[in-house]
């Protein structure tokens, strides 16, 4: 999250109030669509392991290219 520079406060609100989940490699992925301060719009994808106790986020990520992973029209 650090060296992507997405803050702790935009992860957590992200899990608890995704736009989005879908499975992915065994992983629950929780994204959502944010608009920077330039108001660009990009997709941030949270990769989470609910088999383990509790839940561990594996990896997070931002990308601009929203309609290759966000599985609905926007």
């Amino acid at each position: 999250m650090g060296i992507r520079d997405i803050s702790r406060e935009t992860v957590e609100g992200i899990l608890s109030v995704p736009d989005q989940t879908v499975e992915q490699d065994n992983l629950i992925v929780f994204q959502s669509i944010i608009k920077d301060s330039q108001e660009q719009r990009f997709l941030i994808r949270v990769f989470v392991n609910i088999d383990k106790i509790p839940p561990l986020v594996i990896t997070v990520y931002r990308t601009s290219k929203i309609e290759k992973y966000y599985e609905s029209k926007i």
